[in-house]
């Protein structure tokens, strides 16, 4: 579906590769009718017979995604709307934890917040050198509540506060591959999108009951995390709502605006 702000989530099968494409205007941010989309989209694909593998990317070749979107999260008005909102990151995470195909990452660019938490729950992420990431939640006074038990799984607890705490740094594509967020980084888009296409092919010949059960052990102990990321949407439903974050928002926003002027 495309939106009237040209935002979509468009997806399309090909000899067994799924590729699933998201864009939004504002550097591929995920406001919640995309988020919502995206879950809907990996749950059916995970479910389709025509489907061997998925690809996930998204639109263009500059950000891959700079999370929430910012001017959904300053309309929310209480901790329900709040919970709501950062429910659409849960729902995109466990379906992707649940899908019964293993999903590669297309990771063009930059990644922040939610879309590192999106690149953490890939099975697979081959990304281009200057992908680099930032957990910048803390800066606005949240918090990688959501997001952070897949990122945590795929990095390690210490790398993941390493990220968490210096909310404000980025940190490089290789940084991202040694750190285990990234399994390959290439120099050219032409380069990422080679990796891609030659491992998705191999993905599409390979057995479906095969690739399920391995993917089922690289995701064992997350078997709680449809109440774990709902309880952690309520924590950041909550902290949205305070002066801080409000102000950290405008302050973003503004200063953003004068760049663009």
């Amino acid at each position: 579906m495309q939106h009237a702000t040209g935002a979509f989530v468009h997806h399309v099968i090909e000899r067994g590769i799924a590729t699933i494409e998201f864009f939004h205007p504002s550097s591929n941010s995920l406001p919640g009718t995309i988020l919502s989309e995206l879950a809907k989209t990996i749950n059916d694909l995970g479910i389709d017979a025509r489907v061997k593998v998925i690809v996930l990317k998204s639109h263009g070749d500059r950000a891959f995604c700079a999370g929430a979107s910012f001017d959904e999260l300053v309309a929310i008005e209480n901790a329900e709307q709040g919970k709501t909102f950062f429910s659409g990151f849960a729902n995109v995470i466990n379906a992707m934890r649940k899908c019964h195909k293993l999903i590669i990452g297309r990771v063009q660019g930059k990644a922040v917040g939610g879309g590192v938490g999106l690149a953490a729950a890939c099975d697979y992420v081959i990304a281009h050198k200057d992908a680099s990431v930032k957990l910048s939640e803390l800066a606005i006074g949240i918090g990688p509540f959501v997001v952070g038990p897949a990122v945590e799984r795929k990095m390690g607890r210490s790398a993941f506060s390493q990220l968490a705490i210096d909310a404000t740094e980025w940190r490089s594509a290789e940084w991202a591959k040694r750190h285990d967020l990234f399994n390959e980084v290439h120099e050219s888009h032409a380069g990422v999108d080679e990796a891609v296409a030659a491992l998705a092919d191999r993905l599409a010949h390979s057995s479906p009951e095969a690739m399920w059960e391995l993917k089922k052990i690289f995701w064992q102990g997350a078997e709680h995390w449809d109440t774990l990321l709902a309880d952690r949407a309520v924590i950041s439903g909550r902290l949205v709502l305070s002066d801080f974050t409000r102000n950290a928002i405008a302050k973003f926003k503004a200063s953003t605006a004068k760049k663009t002027a």
